[in-house]
């Protein structure tokens, strides 16, 4: 689902600085996968590579198929629409929305008609907070509005950016286990933390240190049940 070749990133016009250093990377559909790395690490950028907020300064990036590498940004507009899917630490639901036109935003982006916001608030276990505003929710329900929005998208790959950075306990576990079903279900989702616990209950855990991959395989320790974490 997702496959990175060679893929590097540089700012600055004069001495560079490299955020991410000839990066291979493959998500296939049906993994959950985190990548962890301190602050300063790439990890942001990594995302940003995957999801075409921002362009590679080399190599290649494939997407359900899709190279967007090379692809124009009307291409890049279209990949954005209808294959990921964001999740950011900061929520970026919209403050003078309801939860339920949040996540009904979410669906006519994706020019999906099917999608019943209630139904899908309800799935986040918000099902009593629809007609609330962001002002009037928790971070935590702030949060699930934002899983809803990415979920009635329905597109094929996730991506969360510190999902849990703001959160309780309780609630990151509630984050952790809607964003493992998605993975149950197929999609391929890709979390990046610091928190090295969430790295638990990962498929595959990726390490990134100054823009480099140092390691990638399974939990050290074997893959962790949602009940077995703490933080």
């Amino acid at each position: 689902m997702i496959e990175l070749h060679q893929v590097s990133k540089t700012f600055g016009d004069g001495v560079p600085i490299v955020a991410l250093a000839d990066v291979d990377l493959r998500v296939d559909a049906g993994e959950f996968v985190v990548v962890l790395g301190p602050s300063g690490s790439g990890k942001t950028t990594l995302l940003n590579m995957i999801g075409a907020l921002d362009n590679p300064t080399g190599g290649s990036i494939v997407v359900d198929g899709f190279d967007i590498s090379k692809a124009s940004r009307r291409e890049l507009f279209e990949f954005r629409r209808s294959t990921v899917s964001f999740i950011f630490q900061s929520f970026n639901i919209f403050p003078g929305l309801t939860a339920a036109e949040n996540v009904q935003f979410g669906a006519d982006a994706a020019e999906r008609e099917d999608v019943d916001p209630d139904v899908v608030l309800d799935s986040v276990g918000l099902g009593d907070r629809v007609d609330q505003f962001p002002h009037e929710l928790s971070g935590g329900e702030q949060q699930r509005v934002a899983i809803a929005r990415a979920l009635a998208t329905g597109n094929p790959v996730i991506l969360a950016d510190e999902p849990t950075g703001e959160l309780d306990f309780a609630t990151g576990v509630q984050i952790l286990q809607l964003l493992q079903k998605q993975a149950t279900d197929g999609k391929a989702v890709l979390v990046v933390t610091h928190n090295r616990e969430i790295s638990r209950i990962a498929d595959r855990v990726v390490e990134l240190s100054s823009g480099s991959i140092v390691s990638d395989g399974p939990p050290a320790e074997g893959k962790a049940h949602l009940e077995d974490l703490h933080w």
